[in-house]
């Protein structure tokens, strides 16, 4: 039997997953839609981007996540003078022993919180690549692998924003999805401030509603979630559609399905079921893919957001109304 036949049931991590947002909820008000979109892309083992203006409770929710999910968290300022060593580590020389030894850098963790990611020239930014796609760390020719859960939850400032560097399409690609929170209404801005006189002091605790062990667990039976074959294709079509769209120079990555299949499997979860329906990918779609599309120069004056290109996508692409069975199951699974 392996490990994905020993997960435990997709009720069971809906129920977790639910119980993680309620406490995490406690702290952060409101955006409980944000929130759902920042723990899927977690549980799908992707990292998340919060890009957003300042203020608006992006280092909040990530520390508030690693505290829920009893993970060992850092938090690293990206800054102008960053360097790549401060974000991997580096040799030092010890005096006694009259050899270099290796000092970890941050990024040793299991939710790194990076903070203002795009304040940072890109040479630091791409110091983070390796460790997000391969989940290792090289220096000086010595490779350390990444204890799992690995996750990294960057925020960023809007390109507009003075002091920020743009981040490259590479980098913008490893990210699973991207989340905005936004300004709150008065009454969520009001209980922001309740809840800050109520706890007399300015950092929030949560208690841990699981463990590293346990995430991973919840990680594992996301595998046994069922995507029929019209669902796969109907997110190969939505990608390749990015590709099409007149006011897109470069459409969405392969990656970009691959995001869509991972993060609708999480929504099905959610949901309480055990396979993806449709609406589990249009849900998902939009901080998935947005990221990944790269508009005409024209478009960017008009003030076309990539996110109305991923809904015109949507309108333009039949959603399935399948009940077959996946094709790569032959049989292994019933709904």
């Amino acid at each position: 039997m392996n490990d994905v036949d020993r997960s435990m049931p997709a009720v069971e991590v809906g129920h977790l997953a639910r119980a993680v947002l309620d406490a995490v909820g406690t702290v952060v008000v409101g955006k409980r839609d944000a929130l759902e979109l920042v723990l899927a892309g977690i549980l799908a083992g992707g990292h998340v981007l919060l890009e957003d203006l300042p203020g608006l409770g992006k280092t909040l929710t990530a520390r508030s996540f690693a505290q829920a999910l009893g993970l060992d968290f850092r938090r690293l300022q990206f800054t102008p003078d960053l360097l790549p060593a401060d974000v991997t580590g580096s040799f030092l020389y010890d005096q006694r022993s009259g050899d270099f030894s290796f000092r970890a850098g941050p990024v040793f963790t299991n939710l790194l919180l990076a903070d203002e990611i795009n304040r940072t020239p890109p040479k630091t930014q791409s110091a983070l690549l390796e460790a997000m796609q391969e989940k290792q760390v090289s220096v000086e020719g010595v490779t350390y692998r990444l204890d799992e859960p690995f996750h990294v939850l960057a925020t960023a400032n809007p390109v507009e924003y003075e002091g920020t560097y743009p981040l490259p399409e590479a980098q913008l690609d490893r990210f699973l999805l991207r989340v905005s929170f936004g300004y709150p209404d008065h009454e969520e801005e009001w209980e922001v401030l309740r809840r800050r006189m109520a706890r007399r002091r300015e950092e929030a605790e949560i208690k841990p509603v699981v463990d590293a062990a346990t995430l991973r667990a919840m990680q594992s039976a996301l595998e046994n979630v069922v995507v029929e074959d019209s669902i796969g294709r109907y997110i190969v079509a939505l990608t390749a559609a990015t590709r099409e769209h007149p006011s897109v120079l470069v459409g969405a990555s392969p990656r970009g399905s691959l995001a869509l299949l991972l993060l609708s499997r999480v929504r099905a979860v959610f949901g309480g079921r055990d396979y993806v329906v449709p609406e589990d990918v249009k849900e998902v779609a939009a901080p998935a893919l947005a990221h990944r599309i790269t508009l005409r120069p024209e478009m960017w004056l008009r003030r076309v957001d990539p996110s109305f290109v991923v809904g015109e996508v949507l309108e333009g692409t039949p959603a399935p109304a399948s009940g077959a069975l996946p094709s790569y199951a032959a049989g292994g699974h019933s709904r």
